[in-house]
């Protein structure tokens, strides 16, 4: 009987770093995956970013925290997706796009300074421009 094949994409791996700087990227990869988990419920807090934070300091970190990562049903597309030559699925796309455009919204609805809502709009299109212009998973 053959051997059951692992259908994820290897994981990435990086030379060790001294322990001072595991210790200090792993408290961020943590930190970086709660704010993440909380992006999940909390609407307008970004998700993915803080995902690929995380799976980039337990990359050089911690391996079983990265392996975790790699291998959640959730987390793990994003990681596998940005490692697969930096693809964004099409829905982040369109759920970062229309959080954008509702805090845009919200900044000129409020009472900011017009000139810091045109800033954080100029930002966030360029951001979305970059987006826009990654490549998408193949099926």
């Amino acid at each position: 009987m053959p051997e059951p094949r692992d259908p994820l994409p290897p994981m990435p791996q990086h030379p060790p770093l001294p322990r001072a700087m595991r210790w200090l990227l792993q408290a961020f990869a943590v930190l970086c995956l709660v704010i993440g988990a909380i992006g999940v419920i909390v609407p307008g807090l970004p998700t993915t970013v803080f995902i690929l934070m995380a799976g980039w300091a337990a990359a050089r970190s911690s391996p079983r925290l990265h392996a975790w990562l790699w291998r959640h049903r959730l987390f793990g597309p994003m990681l596998r997706n940005w490692a697969d030559g930096g693809r964004v699925s099409r829905r982040a796309k369109w759920s970062a796009s229309i959080l954008m455009a509702l805090c845009a919204a919200i900044l000129f609805w409020t009472s900011a300074p017009r000139w810091a809502a045109t800033m954080a709009c100029v930002c966030m299109a360029c951001v979305l421009v970059w987006l826009w212009r990654r490549p998408e998973p193949g099926r």
